[in-house]
């Protein structure tokens, strides 16, 4: 049995312990059946999930290492899933808890429309037929970006064209009841003219028809990113640490 404070049955006892809190509504998709606990002051989840990352925490970061660190002595886990924690050191991390790599980065959200930006009205919804013009930008400007054509988690693809070049895109990856941006991603050549900024806007003001909140993640040392989306009302801010079990 797993060392905790209280079991959680299912995604609404873990939201109620979570606060509702807009990371934990993304993580925690409808119609799954996660298992969760509270422990001490942090609460987390393992998800049944093949994509994605396994198991996720909110809270304090010791109490949610210690929770998957018994996870992973009880064999829940297995070498090279994947946890989305609180901000940790690695260092501080026990033994039996090793990581093969550790990405720090920031879960930013907003529930109000962004001001309307320059070149706004270009960004347009793109279909299948565009794949091969995103796999190639993607490849040019983005290459480490796990949103691509052919993702399951992909609701739908934005972007901005000149001419008939594709110049920027963007995926709607919502899931649970939260709109999520993913793989925003500018041509090199055209960066600095605003177009990230545009795409930005119009994806936000797009799924916030559908959603009460939009959010999107953000590698902590992009800190012009960063800028930009305070800019643009993404003033929710959880600090994150993704970790890959050795």
């Amino acid at each position: 049995m797993i060392i905790a404070d209280q079991v959680l049955e299912g995604r609404d006892a873990i939201l109620a312990a979570a606060g509702h809190h807009p990371y934990a509504r993304h993580a925690l998709t409808r119609g799954e059946v996660p298992r969760g606990w509270r422990r001490g002051t942090s609460v987390g989840w393992l998800l049944p999930a093949e994509h994605g990352p396994r198991g996720g925490a909110i809270g304090a970061p010791g109490p949610a290492v210690e929770l998957f660190a018994d996870l992973v002595a009880r064999d829940a886990l297995r070498p090279g899933q994947w946890l989305h924690l609180p901000r940790l050191d690695p260092a501080a991390l026990p033994g039996r808890l090793a990581v093969a790599r550790h990405d720090e980065w920031d879960f930013l959200w907003t529930t109000v429309a962004p001001p309307r930006q320059p070149d706004e009205e270009r960004v347009v919804r793109l279909t299948a037929a565009d794949h091969p013009a995103l796999t190639s930008l993607i490849d040019e400007a983005f290459p480490t970006t796990t949103s691509r054509p052919g993702d399951p988690r992909i609701v739908d693809w934005y972007g901005i064209r000149d001419g008939d070049r594709l110049v920027a895109c963007g995926a709607d990856r919502s899931r649970g009841d939260i709109g999520f941006l993913a793989g925003l991603t500018v041509a090199p050549d055209l960066r600095g003219r605003g177009l990230g900024a545009a795409l930005t806007a119009a994806m936000t003001r797009a799924l916030l028809a559908r959603h009460d909140t939009v959010a999107l993640g953000v590698y902590s040392v992009n800190v012009g990113a960063i800028r930009l989306y305070r800019r643009l009302g993404f003033t929710g801010a959880l600090a994150r640490s993704s970790v890959h079990l050795a």
